[in-house]
């Protein structure tokens, strides 16, 4: 009998009440593991009023009370990795290797988080005037929600709710609804390390839950990782109604090759850049950029690599790569092959005829390669989000930089070279928000924060890190001076320090 999954409101699992749910799928084997309810109105409305009721008690929790919290959930995800990291595999597809990194990843900002009480520290200033002295603090706005994607059920939740919950926020999630084990087990872990009910809160929905929060005006802030159309929507609406966004969007990250590259060392990073999770990533490198003669020895050490990807369920230690998140999106990946074929792409390694033994309802789609690809082409211009990397080629680095910086992406982009000019040329240059030299996937530390340029983020501030901090905060600047200083009578000008 397939289980459903509910809500977690207030400390508590609860029950589907819109009568609407979904299928929860296995993507290795292509079988319906779990149904989700999908949330109305009613189960958004209950949510919010559980937040709203801790926010007073939580907020006024001293920050290293709050952090105490959070050492304690570390502690406990920790004792449960395994367990997590199966949850990712089973509702997601990439392989057991990716799922550890991405819970670590997860579990560094939690770590960054533990922080609070320094990350929160106001600054000072003595006698700005005579008697007067100016200090800041930054305090929290409220209800704040998050909304995430699919492809990292643990990761993306955790750029924000331990930030969020931190600075004295309380929080509801929206995860995606393909992928809802993961935050309904680490609200159980929160409530264990001592969270008090209804700071954190996780409700399962599609679109009537994520509208219902971003009109709703007693959510003060939303963070949203996804692609760029609902990103668009998601701020539009959220400022519309008063609310503080940040939007992540989509990406089509570049990887330039230039002709003194190690090309050993290139070719082992596309591979895991463009075909690790399936390419289901933001920073997946999805254009290749060679240079010169980079193109041609490139393309004769990667294309054999290609072909020899090991494609199967992700908890096989043999796999390199794991299926599809859906049918669906396998569909729409294989599509894009076609278009790419039909717009004159040359397609070297074609994955879209691939069959395992045992596994065969799974969403599976082998390693895709294409040369000769043009600006003007689709699969140049549009998100794909699968295992499809194209290779584009340019004559000059100057050509190479011009082509990223056109993009109307910014998200990340790469450099290979040993030639530190160039090198430095390309992080002075190119436009994006995250630039690797000699790294094909720079995604920051937690200590750093995280966001793309033009549109691949949509919202002034990035997640996690420092500018997480800001955002989920509000900075108050006080001037204070005490009776004894203050002089007799009224003054009518702009006030001056002297």
């Amino acid at each position: 009998m397939t289980v459903t999954l509910g809500h977690y409101i207030g400390g508590a699992a609860v029950a589907g009440a819109s009568g609407r749910d979904g299928p929860v799928f296995d993507p290795a084997t292509g079988d319906v593991r779990a149904r989700v309810a999908l949330a109305g109105r009613a189960e958004v409305d209950a949510a919010i009023a559980s937040a709203a009721a801790a926010f007073a008690d939580w907020a006024a929790t001293p920050p290293l009370i709050r952090a105490r919290v959070l050492f304690r959930f570390k502690a406990l995800a920790e004792q449960h990795f395994d367990d997590l990291v199966r949850l990712v595999v089973a509702e997601h597809g990439k392989v057991k290797a990716d799922a550890q990194g991405e819970v670590t990843r997860g579990l560094e900002v939690v770590e960054f988080a533990c922080g609070i009480p320094h990350l929160l520290k106001g600054a000072f200033s003595d006698e700005i005037g005579r008697g007067i002295d100016s200090f800041s603090l930054r305090q929290p706005l409220g209800i704040v929600a998050g909304i995430t994607p699919f492809n990292f059920p643990a990761m993306v939740p955790m750029w924000m709710w331990p930030l969020a919950i931190a600075c004295g926020n309380t929080f509801i999630l929206k995860p995606s609804e393909k992928v809802p084990s993961c935050s309904l087990r680490v609200a159980g872990l929160l409530a264990e390390a001592g969270l008090p009910p209804g700071v954190f809160n996780v409700v399962n929905g599609d679109g009537e839950a994520v509208d219902a929060l971003l009109t709703d005006e007693r959510i003060a802030a939303i963070s949203f990782v996804g692609s760029t159309p609902v990103a668009r929507h998601v701020y539009a609406t959220g400022t519309a109604h008063g609310k503080r966004v940040q939007a992540l969007a989509g990406a089509k990250n570049h990887m330039v090759v230039l002709p003194d590259a190690d090309l050993d060392q290139a070719v082992d990073a596309l591979m895991g850049a463009a075909y690790g999770s399936a390419g289901e990533r933001c920073m997946a490198v999805s254009v290749a950029v060679t240079v010169g003669s980079a193109g041609d020895a490139l393309m004769a050490r990667l294309t054999p690599r290609v072909r020899s990807l090991r494609v199967g369920p992700g908890m096989d230690p043999a796999s390199e790569m794991g299926p599809l998140i859906t049918a669906e999106h396998r569909q729409r990946v294989s599509a894009y092959v076609d278009l790419g074929v039909q717009e004159g792409g040359r397609l070297v390694v074609d994955g879209r005829a691939i069959r395992l033994q045992g596994y065969e309802g799974g969403f599976y789609l082998g390693g895709c390669l294409f040369d000769g690809v043009q600006p003007a082409m689709r699969i140049y211009r549009e998100e794909i989000f699968g295992p499809v990397l194209a290779v584009v080629r340019c004559q000059t680095f100057e050509e190479a930089l011009a082509l990223t910086n056109a993009h109307p992406f910014g998200n990340g982009a790469a450099i290979f070279t040993r030639d530190g000019d160039a090198a430095r040329a390309f992080v002075r240059g190119v436009e994006a928000g995250m630039v690797g030299v000699n790294v094909a996937i720079p995604v920051p530390m937690a200590f750093h924060s995280f966001g793309g340029w033009k549109a691949s983020r949509f919202g002034d501030l990035a997640v996690h890190g420092p500018e997480g901090v800001s955002f989920y905060t509000a900075l108050k600047t006080v001037t204070a001076r005490w009776p004894s200083g203050i002089a007799a009578g009224a003054s009518f000008v702009m006030p001056t320090m002297r």
